[in-house]
């Protein structure tokens, strides 16, 4: 069932069951207002019967005789006076006799003073009546026809209102609903037609500012976010493909030229050592793909540990300087530490040491003397790297792009590479909370700038 039938429904039962009981007020009420009026009816026509009979002495013929006439055009009242030894003085129609008292109904009657009650659809009431020092007992009954036509057609009338009211409250609900969901309907059609090939489009939104227009915003940015992310992975999957190609096709071709005909030992191992490079970038080219997607993983995935930022710089400088043993790497701490917190972090010990690795090849690649150094600076809140080389430096066109995947820029002609590394060094400090930044001068050198927080700011969300 679609939610606006739903909410459709729902409306009308609420509305109904309000209705109901509304009704249900008016009638209990319009029920006792016509039995307590009828009841003060008969008891006034119990009092004017046996003022006439006492007081005014009419004879018992006349008044059975005004009874009979007026009983053939109205409800007429019956009417019955007793002594208090239940000897019958008076009664309008014996032979109709519809009360049929009893003495025990007298002795109530004289026990409470006044009784109240129906016989059958007739209603009864019973008094005490003085006259002269005596105390008799009068009893009135008649049938409120009229006032049950009346109770009967406000029945009838609320019924038919109701029935009226919950068609016009189901039929303006659906209409309601579907103004209010008109909407939603349309970005549902709207939704239906985005798919990988048209990324482009978006939601409608308006200047109201509702939940319907929060939500059309909320999914253009999820739009925006996948379109982002589909247009990165294009560009993505093209390098690779460029990247894997360059030294794939280098190796097959060294070796299809070896294999076209007899060459000398020195030769071959010419061949051999250049292919053996090329499956070193390739491999390199892996490994680096590997570290780029495991940094793209969701960070609760990821094993995060108490780590020494020290402990990893040493053991990255150790790792670069055994691949490339012509590397000078350098450790500076501008201030002494006296508790292990100000040199812990909350992070991967693995991503760390591949990101600080880059930043040390990067910056040994592209010395003159292959030499990178690191100031550490020990912060309350922060641990700041600061990543320095003396060498070509970067251009200022390059500095905006330089963080982007397999982007190389013009200095890509004194070193090789495949535009990994810094990309992938970015994603791992931002996956510490961290940040990191770079500013360069052709005479100076490069200084890669990365802060790391322990405590709150680090924890891993």
């Amino acid at each position: 069932m679609k939610i606006r039938t739903r909410l459709t429904i729902l409306f009308t039962l609420i509305t109904a069951t309000i209705l109901l009981v509304f009704a249900a007020i008016i009638l209990i009420s319009a029920k006792e207002n016509r039995e307590k009026e009828f009841y003060t009816l008969l008891k006034k026509e119990a009092i004017t019967k046996a003022n006439l009979f006492f007081n005014a002495k009419v004879n018992k013929k006349i008044l059975q005789d005004i009874y009979r006439n007026n009983r053939t055009t109205l409800n007429e009242v019956e009417v019955a006076i007793y002594t208090t030894s239940f000897q019958l003085l008076y009664h309008d129609a014996v032979d109709i006799d519809v009360v049929k008292e009893t003495k025990p109904m007298i002795d109530k009657i004289i026990q409470k003073n006044e009784i109240q009650f129906y016989q059958n659809d007739w209603q009864v009431i019973g008094i005490t009546y003085k006259f002269q020092g005596k105390e008799y007992i009068v009893t009135a009954a008649a049938y409120d026809g009229s006032g049950y036509i009346k109770f009967h057609n406000l029945l009838e009338t609320c019924i038919i209102v109701f029935i009226i009211s919950i068609l016009f409250l189901y039929i303006a609900g659906r209409f309601f609903s579907k103004k209010a969901f008109e909407p939603i309907v349309k970005m549902t059609s709207k939704a239906k037609n985005i798919s990988a090939t048209n990324l482009d489009l978006r939601l409608d939104t308006n200047e109201s500012k509702d939940e319907v227009s929060e939500l059309a915003t909320t999914f253009n940015k999820m739009l925006n976010r996948l379109e982002n992310s589909f247009d990165s992975q294009k560009q993505f999957v093209s390098n690779i493909s460029h990247e894997l190609r360059t030294p794939l096709s280098a190796i097959i071709t060294e070796l299809e030229l070896s294999t076209n005909k007899e060459r000398n030992n020195e030769e071959y191992k010419v061949a051999i050592l250049n292919t053996l490079q090329d499956a070193k970038k390739l491999a390199k080219l892996s490994n680096g793909l590997l570290d780029f997607a495991k940094a793209n993983y969701d960070p609760s995935e990821i094993a995060f540990k108490q780590v020494r930022v020290d402990e990893i710089l040493l053991d990255a400088r150790q790792q670069v300087q055994k691949s490339n043993s012509n590397y000078n790497i350098s450790i500076h701490f501008e201030n002494d530490f006296e508790d292990d917190n100000q040199i812990t972090i909350n992070g991967n010990e693995y991503l760390l040491k591949v990101a600080f690795v880059n930043l040390f090849e990067n910056g040994c690649k592209f010395s003159e003397n292959n030499q990178s150094k690191v100031v550490v600076s020990l912060k309350k809140e922060e641990i700041i790297l600061q990543f320095i080389d003396n060498g070509i430096g970067i251009l200022e066109e390059d500095l905006k792009h330089i963080f982007k995947p397999f982007y190389r820029g013009l200095n890509k002609i004194y070193a090789d590479g495949n535009g990994i590394g810094l990309s992938l060094t970015q994603k791992i400090i931002m996956l510490h909370k961290g940040t990191i930044s770079v500013s360069s001068d052709k005479k100076s050198g490069t200084i890669f700038t990365v802060e790391l927080y322990h405590g709150i700011k680090n924890t891993i969300d």
